[in-house]
């Protein structure tokens, strides 16, 4: 077997800490090396966390460090591309959070990066790992519940801390960043095709300026359409319904399934009001965050091509742009 591929992981973020490196150590092709921060204090408490010896008081202490092949990046979002173009100069392989960036140009600049760097950059959206979205995935493909034409998925929780990066409006916090980016992308996976135009109502907080609740509509063509809110003042909620000519398919945990415990997806063929029609499959065990470990180390290997290569992040953030757009003119915006 090959030796482990040796990670590093800028930042001390609560998603590394929670829920991203502990799905890492779980995998058997991977090792993590240490947590780098611009405080060393918190860059060694967090490797101490984890028993890891190594830790780097700064970003480019961790990218000079020759054992670090790859690099994760929780960062703020307006620092996810900065990061992944010096990690990429730097030789080192990235895996960085959603969203990969601001707007769609400042997304297509690691295009270029990293055809001159040779090294891979994915984007971190965990869900496309997980079996219960391949699985939705597969039976909407199938024709079992007839021809998909909507897509609904509501993601809200609270969260009014001005200290948050997520209140921050001016590094890109709010809640289409956060949680819509998720919205977009899964149904653009599960459609398999690109939205044409969008349309969004958005409210933002008064005080911190960041859109609070966004609704939205996506336009696939062909009568097929996105319709999704998302909030970060709301209780929290997630689930998403796809709805076909003869049935729909019900995911009721959409984005944080429990790392390490099954999940559930929900096929109605019927509509019965008794709920006489629904079948409910049981998806295995696992965590998504290993498994989007294990392939991000495959494709960093050379050992497969991205299904996903750096491309379709910045498709991603071109349909986000365009409802952003739309809050500010108020109607349809070509994507």
């Amino acid at each position: 077997m090959a030796e482990k591929l040796v990670w590093g992981i800028m930042g001390a973020a609560n998603i590394a800490i929670q829920k991203v490196v502990p799905g890492m150590l779980k995998d058997a092709s991977s090792t993590v090396r240490g947590f780098a921060s611009r405080d060393a204090t918190k860059a060694a408490a967090a490797s101490e966390h984890f028993g890891l010896a190594t830790s780097y008081g700064s970003y480019e202490a961790l990218l000079e460090d020759p054992e670090i092949e790859a690099v994760y990046i929780p960062l703020p979002n307006h620092l996810h591309v900065p990061w992944s173009l010096k990690a990429l100069a730097a030789g080192k392989h990235v895996l960085c959070e959603k969203p990969i960036a601001l707007d769609a140009d400042e997304a297509a600049q690691l295009v270029a990066a990293r055809e001159k760097s040779g090294r891979q950059v994915l984007e971190a959206f965990m869900v496309r790992q997980h079996p219960q979205w391949l699985r939705v995935r597969e039976i909407a493909a199938s024709g079992e519940i007839g021809d998909v034409a909507l897509m609904q998925t509501t993601l809200s929780y609270y969260n009014v801390d001005p200290n948050n990066v997520r209140n921050k409006a001016d590094i890109g916090g709010g809640a289409l960043y956060d949680v819509g980016c998720y919205a977009v992308l899964l149904s653009r996976f599960v459609f398999g095709s690109e939205p044409l135009r969008a349309v969004a109502l958005v409210d933002r907080d008064p005080v911190l300026e960041t859109d609070r609740l966004t609704g939205a509509i996506l336009d696939f063509g062909d009568g097929r359409q996105l319709s999704f809110a998302t909030s970060t003042q709301l209780v929290p909620f997630q689930r998403t319904q796809i709805l076909g000519s003869r049935g729909r398919i019900e995911v009721p945990v959409s984005l944080n399934a429990p790392q390490g415990e099954t999940t559930a997806v929900v096929v109605d063929l019927t509509g019965a009001i008794d709920g006489s029609g629904i079948r409910t499959e049981t998806i295995a065990a696992c965590d998504q965050y290993t498994l989007q470990t294990a392939a991000a180390v495959r494709i960093f290997r050379g050992e497969e091509q991205p299904e996903f290569p750096i491309e379709d992040a910045v498709l991603n953030m071109r349909a986000i742009d365009a409802l952003y757009r739309s809050g500010r003119s108020g109607g349809w915006e070509t994507i």
